[in-house]
Order: C-alpha cells, then structure tokens, then sequence
C-alpha cells in the first residue's frame, strides 16, 4: 500500500502556490502541518481520488505530519447515492473516512432544512459557518480550533449568500413565506465581511496563530459581492482561503485589506483533485496546492481499505434502493407513438413530457416550465414506479433554475426549438403553463452561427398563438420561466435566447429529485388520468396548412 500511494501521488498533477506568515512567532510545531481539504465533491464517492484515496493519501501523510481533513460544501448532493438516500449515505462515508470539519455549502440544503440539520447530528465532526444564521443567531459555530504542538490553528467557515436562490428559497422561510434563515447577505457584502471578520478575531483572541478560511464562495460573477476575492479583499487575519463552490482548480495569492498575502486555492469537483494546505515546523511558511487526479481510471481501482469496502456497500445499498416503489402511475408515460413505435418526443407533446414540464413548474413555482425533449430518456409503463424508472428518464443531473423573461423571449425559444418539425430536434420543448402551435407549412427562418448556434428569427413565425395561464402570450411582459442548467445557463442544444436572463433560482435541485417530489409530493403518489392521453393535453398542435382565407 506504502508504495501504491507513492506512486499515486508522484504520478499526481501538482498545482500550488507558496507564502510566509509576515508577522507569524517562531513556530513551535515538531513536524508539518497538512490540511488536506476537498469541495464540490456532489457525490463523487469512486470517482477521482474517490473517498478511498482521499483515506489513503491522509493516512500516508499522517506518518510524518500533523494532519487534518477538512470539506467545503455540496458534498451530499449529485448523484443518486444522495438523491436516494437524501445525503444520509453521503454523511455516513464522510464519517468513516474521518472529517475533522465541514463547512455546508449551497446544496447541503437541497433535502429541506430539516433533513440538513438532521444529518449534521448524524456528522461526527462538526460543520461551521460565521454567516449562516437564523433571524441573526448563528446556526453553527463560526470556527473551530485544532491545537498541534501547542500551535493553535482556526477554521473559519463561510457559505455563500447565494444558496438562497441556488437551493430551494421556499427552505429558508416560514410557513407565511418570510425568509427566517439568510447569510447576512446585503447589496454591499458588509454583512458578511463583518461576519468574518468578527469570527477571525474571535479566534485570533483566543490564541489562533493561524487562520484558515474554508469558503464556499467561489469566483464566479454572479456571486459577487460574495467571492472569495471580496471576502479576503474586504478583511484581515486570514492566512489562507481554501475554496469551493466553483469548481475551479486555481492558485491564487491576493492582498487582503491591508495589503497582506493571502493563499487561496480551490480543487475543482467530483474529487479530480485533494487540495493541501501545508504549514512548515521549520519557518512557519504555508502552501497550497491540490494533487490532481488526471487519469482515466479512478485512484480506487488501485486502493482497497476500509473505505473502499465502505463505498462498494453504499452502492449495493444504492442498487437495492433503485428498485424500490416510490409511487405509481394508472397509465403508460411515453415518448414514442404507441401507434408506431416512433419516438415524438423530440417533435411533438407526450404525456411524459407534460408530466415533466410540470414537475419543473410545480416544484419552481414559475408562470411556465420548459424541458427539452432530449432530456425525456425512457418511458414510465403503467403500474409501480421505481426509483430507476425516474432516474432513467433524467439520468443526465442537471439541476433547476428560474428566470425572468420576456415573452418576446418565449416566443423565441419556442420558434427556436419548432425549426425542424416535423424532424427531431433534441431541443424541442415541451411545456407548462402554456400552450402554442406550430405551423408547419412554414419554413423555418431560424438564423444560426457557424456553430449552430440560434442567432434570430429573420422571417415569418412558425410558432403562433402562444397562450400563457390562457391569455395571449403579452410579448413585453416579463414572465418566470423554470427549466434547468442545461436550457438556462449554458446554452443547450444550441439555444442561447436565455442569455442575459436574470436567475431568480439558480440549480435549486436535481432533475430527478424534481420529478420524484412532484409525483411523490403533489399528485400524492399516483400520476392519474389527466395524463392518460400518450398524446398529450393539446399544449402542442401542429397545423400543416395553412386556414383557408
């Protein structure tokens, strides 16, 4: 084993960047500190480094050094071994794998705050944050203090704002719809600044002589002023900031407040990465860095241990779980015309693509919902429904999200997703909350890019009579529009009218756990007779000639 995890990490992709405590006292440490710290790991349990190699690779390292495991959030959700067991298998292999400390991030929260809170008691190690409140009293503590050699090192935790409107919002109030749970999010960032801020000196009163952020903040535009470079840039104290929330891999040194280096570093998702903090016992210097896991086969293929075993039994359970019944359903939910054997989903409304358009607008609380026919995978025969036959028909983990629209928008995703009928288009939408036809005898006038990418509508509308909520689609009032990642966020099957939209929720919860609460949640268990019709309700009509005049 010694000699596999030397390989493993010699043959590891190594990325890191290096700074030296500025006003740090002689270190009284007897050996290295290692924090080893992982992020965004959404389910990845034998992917990667997989849970077993982060095991192997810790217990290697605690030969020689003092070390300490730690995880930065949206660890429980991802893959249907969270899904199915609503993270609790998630946290039950963190266990086992010995976290020393966590901090929740946006997806933490995507079973409901209750089951959250549920499984932080299941936690053997404790989850901190210094902004996640309730009506401003601090849900967990801010940090936490791992002492080595008489070293006093802080953890200080921090949860994007933006798990308000990127988990379910409806989590985070009360039954009157009042939001009780926040982040001290503000316009300006103060009231997180200030929470950090409080929580570094907190612990730097009670002795820390180092200070380390672990963030679920992330880089991206939309989060500001929440990123990690607004956090590290608007406080002191921090001597290194190890990210999630992003997915990215950079190495970064930045001045804080005062013009003091600070280390950040994020190691990406699905555990292609173990990021490391090390502090030297010879100069109190800190790196950074992650080991990369840059193969094609998965590091626990080569490592068999405790965690090993442990991840193989919560797949045998996983499998088990699959096919349990969870609901069922008085008729057959296709995606081929059952006259044919033809596949319609791709060109025309089914009973299945209503049901799942519905779940989006259901669970989103939006005017309409979209999903793309390509997206609707496999039917739903007449009886029990198990958990494999939902995921089977969302297998691909896109997750929901809501927006603000025009409605000259929504006709423009509509023209745009009719170009080819009568042939498939994988982007062809099936919908709820409204209705429309398609004239076919139209050619379509769809302009695209040299990418096939949509670009205008340059001629007559083959969509017409666009209804929402049964009033004529109003092409200057802006509407909200539920779908997911895929369609909103990142320009799937080539549809980039979405571009610009505001996001009101954003990847709030996976696809099939959207389906599963619809039909679980809503129609109490049983899809009924309004869906009877394999055709559809007659949102979608196509008209292949033209009225007589």
């Amino acid at each position: 084993m010694k000699k596999i995890l030397g390989l493993i990490l010699a043959l590891a992709m190594l990325l890191s960047c290096t700074a030296f405590a500025e006003e740090a006292a002689a270190p009284a440490l007897t050996k290295d500190v290692v924090v080893l710290f992982t992020s965004d790991v959404h389910c990845g349990i034998d992917q990667g480094w997989g849970y077993a190699g982060v095991a192997a690779v810790r217990d290697a390292l605690a030969k020689d050094n003092h070390v300490v495991l730690v995880d930065n959030g949206d660890a429980i959700q991802g893959e249907p071994v969270g899904t199915m067991t609503k993270g609790e298998a998630l946290v039950e292999l963190m266990n086992a794998v010995g976290y020393d400390v966590a901090t929740p991030g946006n997806h933490e929260f995507d079973y409901g705050m209750e089951r959250f809170l549920e499984l932080t008691e299941k936690a053997s190690f404790p989850y901190i944050s210094a902004n996640f409140n309730k009506g401003g009293e601090l849900v967990f503590k801010p940090y936490v203090i791992k002492e080595f050699d008489g070293v006093k090192i802080a953890f200080v935790g921090i949860s994007t704002p933006k798990t308000l409107t990127s988990s379910t919002p409806a989590y985070f109030m009360d039954d009157a719809g009042n939001f009780v749970y926040g982040f001290f999010q503000d316009e300006t960032g103060e009231g997180v600044y200030n929470a950090v801020q409080a929580a570094v000196d907190a612990a730097k009163a009670e002795g820390a002589s180092y200070v380390v952020a672990m963030g679920h903040t992330g880089n991206e535009a939309e989060c500001q002023p929440w990123t990690y470079a607004d956090i590290i840039g608007n406080t002191n104290g921090i001597d290194a900031y190890l990210d999630g929330h992003s997915h990215d891999t950079d190495q970064v040194i930045m001045k804080n407040k005062d013009g003091q280096d600070v280390l950040r570093s994020g190691c990406g998702t699905k555990l292609e990465s173990i990021g490391y903090l090390t502090i030297s016992a010879a100069d109190g210097s800190m790196t950074c860095g992650i080991h990369k896991w840059a193969y094609d086969f998965a590091a626990p293929e080569l490592i068999k241990n405790d965690i090993t075993a442990a991840v193989e039994n919560a797949t045998t359970a996983l499998n088990e779980k699959l096919g349990e019944v969870v609901a069922t359903t008085m008729v057959d939910l296709v995606i081929k015309d059952p006259a044919t054997g033809v596949r319609i989903v791709r060109t025309a409304e089914t009973n299945l693509g209503d049901l799942c358009a519905d779940a989006y607008r259901d669970q989103s609380g939006a005017d309409v919902a979209i999903v793309n026919g390509g997206g609707v995978r496999d039917i739903i025969k007449a009886g029990d429904i198990t958990l494999n036959d939902i995921l089977k028909v969302h297998p691909f983990g896109n997750s929901m999200c809501v927006i603000e629209i025009t409605g000259q928008k929504i006709l423009d995703a509509l023209e745009y997703a009719a170009k080819d009928v009568p042939s498939e288009f994988g982007g062809f939408l099936q919908v709820s909350g409204m209705t429309y036809e398609i004239h076919t005898y139209i050619p379509s006038s769809v302009k695209m890019d040299e990418n096939k990418m949509f670009v205008s509508v340059d001629g007559e509308y083959r969509v017409k009579n666009v209804m929402i909520g049964g009033e004529p689609i109003d092409l200057e009032k802006t509407y909200t529009l539920a779908s997911h990642n895929y369609k909103l966020k990142q320009n799937g099957d080539g549809n980039t009218v979405f571009d610009g939209c505001k996001i009101l929720q954003d990847e709030v919860k996976i696809d099939n756990q959207v389906l599963i609460d619809y039909i679980t949640g809503t129609l109490g268990d049983v899809v009924g007779e309004e869906y009877a019709n394999p055709y559809g309700q007659g949102r979608i009509v196509a008209v292949p000639e033209a009225p007589a005049q």
